[in-house]
């Protein structure tokens, strides 16, 4: 029996000394010992309530995610004393219904956007119609103006439309999304060679509201435009954009896949 035990024991040092061998003799976590990076998070306070209830909701959100100072983030209701060389500092834009106001603003936004800046940004941020005339951001979306919308906000079913994306392979196929507001576009995101779906509202859905009822057509709600560094999320209307752990979980990986794509290199590989 003590014979037995000796063999066993030497058994498991070696199977433990080979997994060490591939693994590594480093700490499983990579602790940074400063900010990796820093975020500018825009929102507009003199949108319509539910927006910004939405936005007072996600600046808690984001704000938790920087404990222990990881990174940092700066909060702004205007880009005026934002131009190109401040926006700069920045690795990510998160807009939060709300999108750059004027040419100088806009101008600046441009020109981060095409030098490698990163972007992720909720609800009406993208909202533009044919009175927006600022043709270049609808490039920059991959998409076409607002065409219709569900109302009132309620719940829907969403489907991935791919799990091989770092922004969705850790979310199931399909779950249930807080109540929202939801945007259809015209045309589809999905019409453009640039841009990859990655969420949408299911079929099954329609038709889809109450008052203001979606009868048919495509509908993205998360995809990225890849000539940029970017992701679009349709949700941002009313207090109920957080309840959800999934959908919380989409948030993150969405941002954090747009982070770690800086051109200056992925600060979650370096201390």
């Amino acid at each position: 029996m003590k014979r037995l035990k000796q063999l066993l024991l030497a058994v498991f040092c070696l199977a433990a000394t080979s997994l060490m061998a591939q693994v590594g003799s480093g700490y499983a976590a990579d602790y940074a010992s400063g900010p990796r990076f820093r975020a500018l998070l825009h929102y507009e306070p003199h949108a319509e309530e539910a927006h910004v209830e939405f936005d007072k909701q996600a600046i808690k959100f984001f704000h938790k995610l920087t404990y222990g100072e990881g990174w940092l983030m700066d909060v702004t209701t205007s880009l005026a004393d934002y131009p190109l060389e401040k926006l700069k500092e920045y690795s990510i834009i998160i807009s939060l219904n709300a999108m750059p106001g004027g040419r100088e603003q806009r101008e600046a936004f441009e020109q981060y956007m095409e030098q490698g800046g990163g972007w992720i940004g909720f609800h009406a941020s993208a909202y533009n119609d044919k009175r927006t005339q600022w043709p270049w951001f609808n490039r920059f979306l991959g998409c076409g103006v607002f065409y219709c919308n569900n109302w009132p906000p309620q719940p829907a079913l969403v489907e991935c439309d791919t799990q091989d994306h770092p922004v969705t392979r850790t979310l199931p196929a399909s779950f249930v999304a807080p109540s929202s507001e939801f945007y259809q576009w015209d045309p589809s995101p999905r019409k453009n060679p640039d841009v990859e779906v990655l969420v949408s509202i299911s079929q099954k859905m329609y038709p889809f509201g109450l008052k203001d009822v979606v009868k048919w057509g495509d509908f993205p709600i998360v995809w990225t435009n890849k000539r940029y560094r970017m992701v679009y999320l349709n949700m941002g209307h009313g207090d109920e954009g957080f309840i959800d752990a999934t959908q919380n979980l989409l948030f993150v990986n969405a941002f954090r896949w747009v982070v770690s794509r800086d051109p200056k290199g992925d600060p979650f590989k370096n201390k």
